[in-house]
């Protein structure tokens, strides 16, 4: 089968092109061991792991045609400099890049690794223990090669790279092939891998760059993991573009991050409610100097309106966004000057994005009513791996069905109003957790609070307020304070508590785990 006539040497080339243009400025910087790579060093041990790759058959097969997935490695690690290589070796070589979570459980890495069927495993020497007991179940035929990273038992990657660092032929590209295997977060069963095309990552960073306004001068502590679409997508291959500076840890706790943003002059921030939240809350935060921030951008959930003010009170221009591996991430931006009385928003659809908001038959809804959000952009993943139902529910309408709900108001400022499969009905009324969270979350008792349906045998369904935060709340205490603020029906019914919120992904709230533990009433 021939390739398409549209490869161009420069798809995948982004280690070569962006040492060619700013060879002696820092791409990477490693909190953990205080190394710093320049982008001619970062070029170089790319060239080095490309040809590794090579020796393992981790590169594109052209005789498949072109958008066929190349060879895969699978990585199981911490945020490292090596997982830097792999991306920008797999560009090289037209390989694909894997990453799996190692939060998963060891079934469920069992079936990823059948899924992706690679050709190379490498493993941080903290989950050998983990990857041996995945390999060794029933759901994994994987008994290739495993190279491992740190103080992994493993044969070493870095010892097993070739001394030739010089530059590599990189192989034939499309834009239509896919570069990187990000899968979900699998809270509904085991998690489905997306394939990020070559064109999905440029073109998310052409969507980031002229949304948020990114500069080459700008430096990013990177508190996302490298399995996760933020790790990559949201500001370390944007920056990579520009040339900028991205810094990474093993482990990030929120008085480091505070720390780098006061050494580094960090000028952009990215992260999860929850570590916003932390941030605000860490030993550092009256005294750290967060003065070089630009902005900030919360993702991965609603950022409570309390947790919000307290960055804007430190004058950081703090919003929300929003992004999904199948589609961006960085699909909205705030307009310059917008006001704080649209902070419930994630702004308005990026310069490249296009959105519609839909009702169950895929009909447009009247501006301001509740629908599913659905995006379309060339920044759009292309497929979950052998998954054609699955991909056909998502991708088959020429959009992304995203499953959340939004409402977009006569200044096209678009507000997620939660997932399709959280909304709930009570007494013939339709319920929205998301926006009955936000009013709790202002109680001074409550740090964090997810609402979910429970039976209730006069109306069906009713909500109930877990909370995390002060015990001493009372379900009396806590309806008196939503007088006036919430419709009867919407007001919880019943409260329980927890001492932490269970965590999925990159620290994001598992609404799953909550329900499980919580649901019955």
């Amino acid at each position: 089968m021939h390739r398409s006539a549209t490869l161009s040497e420069w798809v995948g080339a982004w280690s070569e092109r962006r040492a060619s243009l700013s060879p002696d400025a820092v791409g990477l910087r490693d909190a953990t061991t205080g190394e710093a790579y320049t982008y001619a060093e970062l070029d170089r041990r790319a060239n080095r792991t490309a040809r590794l790759l090579r020796e393992h058959g981790v590169e594109s097969r052209p005789e498949t045609g072109s958008g066929e997935a190349g060879g895969r490695v699978v990585v199981l690690s911490r945020n490292r400099p090596e997982l830097v290589d792999l991306f920008f070796a797999t560009g090289k070589t037209g390989g694909v890049l894997a990453p799996l979570s190692h939060r998963l459980a060891k079934r469920e890495l069992a079936a990823l690794l059948a899924d992706v069927a690679p050709e190379l495993v490498v493993v941080d020497g903290p989950f050998d223990d983990l990857l041996t007991e995945a390999l060794a179940h029933d759901a994994c035929d994987y008994d290739g090669p495993v190279l491992g990273l740190g103080d992994s038992e493993f044969p070493g990657l870095v010892d097993a790279r070739p001394d030739d660092d010089s530059p590599v032929e990189t192989a034939d590209l499309s834009m239509d092939d896919p570069h990187l295997f990000l899968h979900t977060g699998g809270s509904t069963g085991t998690p489905k891998e997306t394939v990020i095309t070559h064109g999905s990552i440029v073109w998310n960073s052409f969507n980031t760059i002229t949304a948020w306004g990114l500069r080459p001068e700008d430096v990013t502590p990177m508190v996302f993991p490298m399995f996760h679409t933020g790790g990559w997508n949201v500001l370390t291959v944007p920056l990579f573009h520009l040339g900028a500076e991205v810094v990474i840890a093993r482990e990030f706790d929120p008085e480091e991050v505070l720390r780098i943003v006061d050494e580094r002059d960090a000028t952009v921030l990215v992260a999860v409610p929850a570590v916003l939240r932390m941030m605000t809350q860490a030993d550092g935060w009256e005294t750290a100097d967060l003065s070089t921030l630009r902005f900030a951008k919360s993702g991965g959930g609603p950022c409570r309106e309390t947790v919000m003010e307290e960055w804007w009170s430190r004058g950081v221009d703090l919003s929300q966004g929003y992004g999904l591996t199948e589609c961006g991430p960085n699909n909205f931006a705030m307009p310059d000057g917008w006001p704080h009385e649209k902070a419930d928003s994630v702004g308005v659809p990026a310069m490249h994005v296009d959105i519609r908001i839909v009702d169950s038959e895929g009909e447009a809804v009247p501006g301001g009513d509740i629908g599913e959000l659905e995006i379309r952009s060339p920044h759009a993943a292309r497929e979950y791996w052998n998954a054609p139902e699955e991909t056909t529910e998502t991708f088959g309408s020429g959009w992304v069905s995203t499953g959340d709900l939004a409402r977009r108001d006569d200044e096209g400022y678009v507000y997620i109003e939660g997932r399709k499969k959280n909304m709930y009905v009570s007494g013939g009324e339709n319920v929205y957790p998301a926006e009955v969270e936000d009013v709790v979350a202002k109680h001074p008792k409550v740090e964090e609070v997810v609402v979910i349906p429970v039976p209730d045998e006069q109306w069906g369904q009713v909500g109930k307020a877990v909370v995390e935060g002060d015990a001493s709340l009372t379900l009396e205490e806590l309806t008196d304070f939503l007088e006036g603020k919430l419709a009867r029906f919407k007001r919880p019914r019943h409260l329980d508590f927890v001492d932490e919120m269970p965590t999925s992904g990159p620290s994001k709230i598992d609404r799953e785990a909550v329900k499980a533990r919580f649901g019955e009433e």
